[in-house]
């Protein structure tokens, strides 16, 4: 277990994260709000649950834009982990798009509420619902039994939507968003997609093609 706690904060934005929540909860100690902020907070992490099945679904599944950039993008935060699962350094979300993100959602809340205080708890409920999916979605890819059956089931869970059909089972922490939106399916009467390792036909041309270019060199 350490060992794996060790590697996960190696990765991604996952050692940030890590400290930012206590800096954020130790601010709101420090002014006396902390207690008056879990409300926020809990905001904060429903917050986190919704986008983490919208994002994954429409945007990080999203057909390929033809633009240079946007598509080097779209591989880099979804596509290749679907082709490589196991891969760690297309697993997390990388520290240039994730900070920034994170800069940006903090801003937000201030403008919105115009409180420190009502931003640094809604922060601070969207870093722990952020490094708890990231630290679900690296057991779920790594060669380990979690240790709750909560744990093993949602492992399983987010299997399926990379070897079984990756139109289904997008949550990643929870089946909630799936229920929902309709995409929660019987594995057993689910068919089997021949597109969850590639899942568009130029992602598979475009991988083909830098596989034989590195293979050249």
């Amino acid at each position: 277990m350490k060992e794996n706690i060790l590697i996960f904060l190696r990765h991604g934005c996952n050692l940030p994260l890590a400290v930012a929540v206590p800096i954020c909860l130790g601010m709101l100690d420090a002014r006396g709000t902390l207690l008056a902020g879990m409300p926020w907070l809990a905001l904060g992490v429903l917050i986190f649950m919704f986008m983490e099945y919208v994002t994954h679904r429409f945007a990080l599944h999203a057909e390929p834009i033809k633009h240079p950039f946007i598509g080097k993008l779209q591989r880099r935060l979804h596509y290749d982990h679907h082709i490589e699962p196991a891969r760690l350094d297309l697993l997390f979300l990388p520290p240039w798009f994730g900070m920034p993100l994170i800069v940006g959602y903090a801003n937000l809340y201030f403008f919105v509420s115009g409180s420190l205080d009502v931003m640094l708890a809604i922060l601070a409920g969207n870093l722990i619902g952020l490094l708890y999916y990231e630290w679900v979605h690296f057991v779920a890819h790594i060669p380990v039994t979690p240790m709750t059956g909560w744990g093993r089931w949602m492992k399983k869970y987010h299997l399926l939507h990379h070897f079984k059909n990756e139109h289904y089972w997008f949550g990643v922490t929870n089946p909630l968003g799936d229920l929902i939106a309709g995409t929660f399916r019987d594995k057993d009467k689910t068919e089997k997609s021949p597109t969850t390792k590639f899942l568009f036909e130029e992602i598979e041309e475009q991988w083909r093609e830098t596989s034989a270019r590195n293979a050249a060199n």
